[in-house]
């Protein structure tokens, strides 16, 4: 993996990665040459004892995908082409223009709760120059690249003080949110451990202790063994449908051996990796011949420096689908309660994701 950092005119870091070797006159735009000042804080939640993020700076931010996007004129898209620079090179990572926290976050107000300075980082990572591609039809080289970037980007990160933890993320569609065409994720590195992947880790910690092994590595021993919900696999990555899940056409993908973080990865396992999440991908948009929006989530060990031999390396793909024709949103009992209720059977929707065709091999533009 070779990699090229640069500064943007308005001061914010871009780093560009690629299989190949990069150019050294690589000239990195942006949208101004104002510098982004932006200054968020945190508020504590006593009730659900967990930190609040408030950063009013982003009212003014990309809301929506310009509808007169044409993915074959990118020049259309009005945020990307200032963002992103002409030249030879496969991933862009730089910092978002409007942070929910930043590593310069000081002088939180004061309230009747605690408040903090908002002493995170949040990136966007651009999976690809070529704005017509999506996770799918990405190349499995690029593919495993990619992984390499996430992990190389959570090391960075992870080695400021105040990070805790790393979460790289894709929220794909209109209808999950998505702001741009282009395909791209998100990186956000807290000064804190968010409750969810905190949850995790309490429960792979008490397991651990138990039973001295990964948590998620007995539930894939047990996926395997009830070879129900498989939806990808080979010797060292698996993807499958849950059979806790929450959502509809749910399913994760992991390394079958636990590694705690992107870096801990083999080169096998980050193969099989990419292969499974080709698979995912690709046996998603294959379900209705559309784009298929989801939110893919990575949990991994927090980044204080100590061994975490309880974590589990793993994606979590969350779509928003119901039915063929009904999106699935949160309800009550899931936003207020916590408590998911899942109209269909994993053991189903994983019997439909089998059955799609798909081809490895193939680059497919969506």
């Amino acid at each position: 993996m070779y990699s090229h950092k640069l500064l943007k005119p308005d001061g914010r870091q871009l780093t560009l990665y690629s299989r190949s070797a990069i150019a050294e006159d690589i000239a990195p735009p942006s949208p101004s040459n104002e510098p982004v000042r932006a200054n968020p804080h945190l508020r504590w939640h006593p009730l659900r004892g967990e930190w609040v993020a408030y950063a009013s700076h982003r009212q003014g931010r990309t809301f929506m995908p310009p509808p007169e996007y044409n993915p074959l004129a990118p020049t259309t898209n009005p945020e990307f082409p200032t963002e992103l620079p002409q030249g030879k090179y496969d991933v862009a990572v730089f910092d978002n223009r409007f942070p929910s926290m930043t590593p310069a976050a000081q002088n939180p107000p004061q309230s009747i709760v605690e408040t903090l300075p908002a002493n995170g980082a949040c990136e966007v990572v651009v999976f690809t120059q070529d704005p017509r591609a999506s996770l799918g039809s990405l190349e499995l080289e690029h593919l495993d690249l990619l992984l390499q970037v996430w992990g190389d980007r959570a090391r960075v990160l992870g080695e400021q003080s105040q990070i805790q933890y790393v979460l790289p993320f894709e929220n794909r569609g209109v209808e999950v949110g998505v702001t741009l065409h282009h395909p791209h994720g998100q990186i956000y590195a807290y000064p804190f451990i968010p409750p969810v992947p905190a949850r995790m880790l309490e429960q792979e910690r008490r397991f651990y202790r138990e039973y001295q092994k990964s948590l998620l590595a007995d539930l894939i021993e047990k996926e395997i063994a009830d070879d129900k919900r498989l939806i990808y696999r080979d010797e060292y990555a698996i993807a499958f449908v849950p059979v806790c899940a929450r959502y509809p056409y749910e399913v994760w993908v992991a390394p079958i051996q636990a590694a705690a973080t992107f870096c801990d990865l083999t080169p096998e396992q980050r193969s099989g990796l990419a292969k499974a999440l080709k698979t995912v991908a690709l046996k998603y948009d294959g379900l209705w011949n559309r784009p298929f929006p989801y939110l893919m989530a990575w949990f991994s060990a927090p980044t204080d420096g100590k061994a975490h031999p309880e974590a589990h390396l793993h994606a979590e793909f969350y779509p928003p689908y119901r039915t063929s024709d009904k999106l699935k949103y949160l309800a009550g009992t899931e936003l207020a309660g916590g408590m998911f209720a899942n109209d269909a059977l994993p053991e189903e929707k994983a019997k439909e994701l089998q059955a799609v065709a798909i081809n490895l091999q193939t680059p497919i533009s969506i």
